[in-house]
């Protein structure tokens, strides 16, 4: 759970319900390729998990990833966490029937029942943590897994070294402008990224998934500042 009280402010936006009908129009301006992202999550799960798998979404709200795994894969069902009653609102309009085939919690990882699972998710939602409260968090997911369960984890990721988080922030804000966003908004947005998410480089974040006891840590996703990988538990 995010500590730090800019954080928090960042992540009360969430909980707007006018903010939460907005959502679904803003992350596929900020991040490259996202419909490929929740496409590709899809198709790695279903490498290892069952026709009928229960899958642990957690950072859910707004339901685009649920959207798309539900369309993907008919037969799976899943548990949706995320701490804003507002974003989970939006899920649920956005699933429509669908949302049956949902359990929603709010709340945080340790809020989520502990399974076990046969595969889990976490798109987008990491880069909110701090180093040791995201290896905590990856931690509990793992043991929410079945033995050998993929895992797909999706996040701000790029390289922190001196002038080089500048750089790559530029291009993100870069990216969100030529995909049609409000230049006013996207410097702000780029602002709040600088001052106060806590990113690592890919290889910080590589590490914490096997610091959090995943094997078989690969990536598969890069799109300017997004990295996602698939590990296994």
């Amino acid at each position: 759970m995010p500590h730090d009280e800019a954080m928090r402010s960042l992540l009360a936006s969430f909980d707007d319900p006018e903010a939460a009908k907005r959502y679904r129009d803003g992350p596929q301006r900020f991040v490259p390729g996202l419909a490929e992202l929740y496409r590709m999550t899809a198709i790695l799960l279903a490498e290892r998990v069952p026709q009928d798998a229960r899958v642990l979404v957690l950072g859910a709200g707004g339901g685009l990833e649920l959207r798309a795994l539900a369309d993907a894969r008919p037969g799976w069902t899943f548990v949706g966490v995320d701490p804003a009653a507002a974003m989970l609102e939006e899920a649920k309009r956005l699933l429509g029937p669908d949302a049956a085939r949902v359990e929603f919690c709010k709340g945080y990882i340790d809020d989520a029942p502990k399974g076990p699972f046969d595969a889990a998710i976490c798109l987008l939602t990491l880069h909110f943590l701090k180093a040791d409260e995201r290896t905590r968090t990856v931690r509990e997911i793992h043991r929410r897994l079945k033995p050998a369960a993929p895992f797909v984890a999706a996040h701000s990721s790029f390289p922190q070294g001196r002038g080089e988080r500048a750089l790559w922030l530029s291009r993100y804000a870069a990216f969100a402008v030529a995909s049609g966003a409000d230049p006013e908004q996207v410097e702000k947005m780029r602002a709040a990224v600088d001052a106060h998410l806590p990113v690592l480089d890919p290889e910080q974040d590589d590490a914490v998934l096997r610091e959090a006891g995943f094997g078989g840590v690969s990536l598969f996703y890069a799109a300017l500042t997004w990295r996602g990988w698939i590990a296994y538990a």
